[in-house]
This record gives C-alpha cells, structure tokens and sequence, in this order.
C-alpha cells in the first residue's frame, strides 16, 4: 500500500487561503467592499413624503444600492421640502449640495429647453419607446451631453406609462373652452396648452390639490387615477380627461453629481445603474397594475366623469405641438440636435409599431 504525505501547516494555510479568496470572489465579494472606502451621499426629491411609487421608489432603490454593494455605497433619501425645495432639486444636486436627486427633467425647461425630450413629448414615445430611446437609441448619450454643463449624471429611473389628460372644473367640448384657462401642466405640454390660450403653471404635487380646490387653477394634470386620487383630486374636480397626449411616456430621472459620479469605483457606479434599471421596470410595472382598479374607484365612489378630448381638440393640439417644437428648435442649437435625434427614433419606433404593438391592438378589437 502506498504511503500517504500529510501537507505541512505551511501548506494547508497557503492551500485554504487561496480557496476562502477565491470563494469570496465568487460570492460577490463582500468582504472586499468591508474594507473599501465607504460612500455617504444625501439625495433630494421633487416629490412629498412618503409619496407612493415615486418617493417609496427611490427609498428602495437606495436600499437596493446598500445591499448590493454591501454597505459601500449609502444614499440617505430626502423628500422634496425637507432639506431642499422640490423645484431646487435640479440646482442643489448641481451645486454639489446633494450628491443625487430625482425628479422629471421636463421641471428644468426654463434652465435646460432640451431636458424636456428626456421626460415627455406630446404625441411622442410611449414609455416602451423611450426605454428603447434611451437605452439602446442613443439617447442617454444625448442626455449626459445635454446634462454635462451643469455637472450632472443622468440616469432614468422610473415611467408613470400613458398619463391622463387632466382634471376640469369644467367640461371641455371645443378648442374655445380652453381659452383664458390657468392650468397646472409643466413641460413641452404647458407649451402646447399656452399655445391653445391656456395659462400653464407649474406646481409640485403638494400643492395641485389646494390651488384646484380653492380656485387659483382651474385645471390640473399630475399623473393617472393611482397617484391622483391619492392628491384628493376627485374633490376639487369632476371632469377627467383622457388620452395623455402631453404625457405618453413620461420617464423620471436620477441626476448624480458629477464629481459623486468620479468618485465611485467601477463597481459601485455599475450597482448604481443595475438599480436605476430595476426602478425604471418596477415603478412603471406598479402604475399598470394599479390605475385601472382606482380608475373604477373614482367613477364609482367620487362620480368622476372620466371624458375622451373631442376629437378636433387633439388635432389641434398636435399642430400646436409640432408648432412648439419647431419654435424652440429654432432658438436652441442643442434643443434642434434632441429634437432631431428623437424625431428620427420616433418615426423608425412608428413604423415598427404599425406592424407589432399597433397591429396587436388593432386586432384585439376584432
């Protein structure tokens, strides 16, 4: 029988070390990132307290960034008011004050014409083409150049789907009634309604409900039946329009400092990005799932006239789009260069869909 060698105790040590790294390494390596340089940033919020699907979604995403990167990476989420004002977030992240923020880039026009292309265009893409756009159209690429000057990162984080078009006080039959209208409505669409004799406003969520209620607007669009009814909307209103045409696909956004952004290592910006895409999919798969079942809510228990835009008035508006965006193409270079690109993923996104999404719905109603 052959003899066998015991290893040495300097042997066994080098053996099972090399095993305990190379285990770690396969399991994620979590206690690499124990001994790694620790991150601490603050993020702001345009959005209120504890505000479903908005707020409670960046509160998991920034759960998600802490557990995936072991503890390196933690991101301390404010709402909107409680250490910087909604409308500032823009500005405070900017300026270094935070190191993240989330809102809707269309909340930025007045500073940055072409952010609105990175939220919503009227008659634009739908939520499934501006992920399309923005992940694998060049459109992020856009996006971080657009951003770039202002020292920020920008990454999409979060889609409300199709919106509705809004809540009036009173019923909307004809291009005229909307005339001399103040109406709660931000972006590339406050535009578009200025153009139709609107007077747009641009309110954070916490204050649409009280304005409408009290008569200082007449009409407000925030998102869809899940989110408004929780701004008690149906009480100050009773006419509630639909389609979004302004909103088709609005995408929300997490800006990161710039310098934030150097900062981090490989690693943990690739964390960061995994979790901004895991939001994306999780808040727009929330609105879909919840803004039927609270649509029924408000027609039943509130009697909420849920009414479809007269045919005439939608066409018009389209012309008004189109108007619009010519307009501030011709006074902003980059806001042309956006608008190009997008127009040019949109008509290709179009022709796709006339055979795919378009054609589907179409025979459903067969």
């Amino acid at each position: 029988m052959k003899k066998i060698e015991r290893p040495s105790r300097r042997q066994f040590l080098r053996t099972t070390s090399g095993a305990a790294l190379a285990a770690g390494a396969l399991a994620g390596a979590p206690a690499v990132h124990a001994e790694s340089k620790k991150f601490n940033w603050k993020m702001t919020t345009t959005w209120p307290p504890n505000f479903p699907i908005f707020q409670d979604g960046v509160k998991k995403f920034a759960a998600d960034v802490k557990t995936m990167s072991s503890g390196a990476l933690n991101i301390q989420v404010f709402a909107g008011g409680e250490l910087v004002p909604p409308m500032q977030t823009f500005d405070a992240v900017s300026q270094g004050t935070m190191q993240a923020g989330h809102g809707a880039g269309y909340y930025w026009i007045g500073k940055v014409p072409a952010a609105a292309f990175f939220t919503a265009v009227p008659f634009g893409l739908n939520a499934q083409g501006m992920n399309a756009w923005l992940y694998k159209g060049g459109g992020l690429e856009l996006w971080r150049e657009v951003y770039k000057p202002f020292n920020l990162v920008p990454l999409p984080m979060g889609n409300t789907g199709v919106q509705m078009g809004g809540w009036f006080r009173k019923p909307i039959q004809n291009l005229g009634d909307l005339k001399g209208l103040k109406m709660r409505i931000p972006g590339l669409g406050g535009k578009v309604m200025a153009k139709a004799g609107v007077n747009p406003i641009t309110l954070p969520a916490g204050e649409i409900y009280s304005a409408l209620e009290r008569g200082a607007i007449d009409a407000a669009e925030w998102v869809g039946p899940f989110h408004d009814e929780r701004l008690g909307l149906q009480r100050a209103a009773k006419n509630y329009y639909f389609p979004g045409w302004h909103e088709p696909g609005p995408t929300l956004e997490l800006t990161i400092n710039s310098k934030a952004w150097e900062e981090l290592p490989a690693e943990l910006r690739l964390i960061v990005e995994t979790a901004a895409m895991a939001s994306n999919l999780n808040m727009l798969s929330e609105f879909e799932a919840r803004n039927l079942d609270t649509l029924k809510i408000l027609q039943d228990k509130y009697k909420v006239e849920v009414r479809e835009f007269p045919a005439d008035v939608l066409k018009q508006l389209k012309q008004f789009t189109k108007e619009v965006l010519d307009e501030e193409a011709a006074k902003d270079a980059t806001f042309k260069k956006v608008y190009e690109a997008y127009s040019a993923f949109q008509a290709s996104n179009a022709a796709w869909s006339e055979i795919s999404e378009a054609a589907y719905a179409k025979a459903l109603k067969l």
